[in-house]
């Protein structure tokens, strides 16, 4: 296969980690929504994810101070609203999730909200900020998970950056013996 030179400015759409997110927060009675693609599984049990919060986005103090937040893993349906959350901010919206049209439900482990609209939610709790000064990266353990049964596969999103996105939906198997 023939190859050419690629913009490292392009190497994270070749490398992405899984399904885009909708991380919700909460602090002192503010709720915040952003949307993330950089996060990937560290362990398997108990489930530990590794995500990237730059410390310019809202919801870094949030995430922060309150050392948990709901990963919440939206589908193609709701595309645009993950979208929007990316292209807005919480300082300037005073209930983001409100004003995308999406659905807060408390959470049963954390002060953070559970998006309805969502797929799957994942209730997480810091567990580690050694790298957050130096890289933003915060390890969180999830403690509670929630998932539609009625969608055994469904159309994640995928970002490839810039505004390019796979849509995920089909699945093949093959053998293997990893877990």
């Amino acid at each position: 296969m023939k190859k050419r030179t690629f913009p490292l400015s392009k190497v994270y759409g070749l490398l992405e980690t899984g399904p885009v997110v909708l991380m919700t927060t909460a602090h002192r009675g503010q709720t915040n929504v952003m949307t993330m693609s950089w996060k990937t599984m560290v362990d398997f049990e108990p489930p530990l994810v590794a995500c990237v919060v730059s410390n310019r986005n809202h919801s870094f103090e949030m995430l922060r101070k309150s050392r948990e937040c709901v990963l919440n893993i939206p589908t193609v349906e709701i595309a645009r609203q993950a979208v929007a959350c990316g292209n807005s901010s919480g300082r300037r919206l005073k209930n983001k999730i409100e004003a995308l049209g999406l659905t807060a439900v408390p959470a049963k482990t954390v002060g953070a909200p559970l998006i309805a609209e969502c797929y799957a939610n994942l209730e997480c709790k810091v567990v580690d900020t050694s790298l957050v000064k130096k890289y933003g990266l915060f390890f969180l353990e999830v403690r509670k998970a929630w998932v539609a049964p009625q969608k055994k596969w469904p159309a994640t999103l995928h970002h490839c950056g810039r505004g390019q996105f796979i849509v995920a939906e089909k699945t093949i198997r093959l053998r293997s013996k990893a877990k």
